[in-house]
């Protein structure tokens, strides 16, 4: 079976394979649309937070700048 899965073309491989991987969360199943709702409500809320002051955002560098120390730190 497996040199039979192998003789299938990229697309199909990745598309049993992806099955495959779902098939071992069968009980924990969560399917693409409960994800993006799931998204779309996170960012929403974080869209909401921003709008109302509630964060500072800060740019790509600082955010990387702490990121970098905050792993040297953890890697001491």
């Amino acid at each position: 079976m497996f040199r039979a899965g192998l003789e299938l073309d990229l697309d199909e491989r990745a598309v049993v394979a992806h099955r495959l991987l779902e098939s071992l969360d069968a009980e924990d199943h969560i399917t693409h649309t409960e994800v993006d709702a799931d998204w779309r409500e996170e960012i929403g809320s974080r869209l909401d937070e921003i709008l109302e002051g509630k964060v500072e955002l800060v740019s790509f560098e600082q955010t990387r700048a702490k990121a970098r120390a905050l792993l040297n730190e953890l890697h001491k």
